[in-house]
């Protein structure tokens, strides 16, 4: 039960970034142009904590069709990426350079919402696996979420929609994290289904949405800041008690 509440209060942090990235765009905070510094010290920790312990840890718990389930994830993210929502940029500032249909920003949030979900699958599986591993994903997992829910206000303002409309997106992001979180608690036996899945779908946002976002920003500072978000998933490695 107290891994349940754990599981679920870090879920709930998780989305609640999600929340706090609309409401820099709603705000124009200033300080949102440090987002991208998050953008790339999330995807070394993610690329990190994704290939060194959740693919390990998902074909050991599904020795079968985690392999498999592996690459499901990895290849329906990029389906549906190049389908439903082929407008979508990963962690740009703001899209106000481009015109977007309401459709197409709706289209984005559903897509975005899958990658959300898993989210909190990973986070909830993580912990049905080992304390270790739930903290671990749910760090991975929070080092995106305000320039994630940055991206999908933009995307909803660029839509011609509300600043109200752009919060209530990036809640509805942070809600469905949560409801990932909450399906592996209720069931714990979907983790050898979860995991696998979730970490080819981790995989793909940390090496095919963000990566390039790093690369695009010319001189070694990105590129510094994306390692150092690996130094630091092996520095929790080595203080970890297990």
């Amino acid at each position: 039960m107290s891994k349940l509440w754990l599981s679920l209060g870090l879920g709930l942090i998780a989305g609640l970034a999600d929340y706090l990235g609309g409401v820099l765009l709603v705000r124009r905070s200033p300080s949102a142009k440090s987002l991208r510094y998050f953008v790339a010290l999330g995807a070394g920790f993610m690329l990190a904590a994704a290939l060194l312990e959740m693919v390990p840890e998902g074909m050991a718990v599904n020795s079968t069709w985690g392999p498999a389930l592996i690459l499901v994830g990895y290849c329906g993210v990029h389906l549906l990426e190049h389908s439903l929502v082929p407008h979508f940029h990963f962690g740009e500032e703001t899209h106000h350079h481009e015109f977007l249909s309401a459709k197409t920003s709706y289209s984005v949030l559903l897509g975005l919402a899958t990658h959300t979900f898993f989210d909190g699958v990973a986070i909830g599986s993580g912990f049905v696996v080992s304390d270790w591993l739930g903290w671990v994903l749910f760090f991975a997992v929070f080092l995106h979420k305000l320039p994630e829910g940055f991206t999908v206000a933009s995307v909803m303002m660029a839509g011609g929609q509300s600043g109200r409309a752009a919060l209530n997106s990036a809640l509805f992001l942070g809600a469905t994290t949560v409801l990932g979180v909450l399906v592996i608690n209720l069931q714990p036996s979907l983790v050898r289904v979860g995991l696998p899945l979730s970490a080819g779908v981790t995989i793909y946002v940390a090496a095919t949405d963000l990566m390039p976002e790093v690369n695009h920003e010319p001189g070694i500072k990105m590129a510094l800041i994306f390692f150092a978000g690996v130094v630091v998933f092996f520095l929790l490695r080595m203080l970890s008690p297990a």
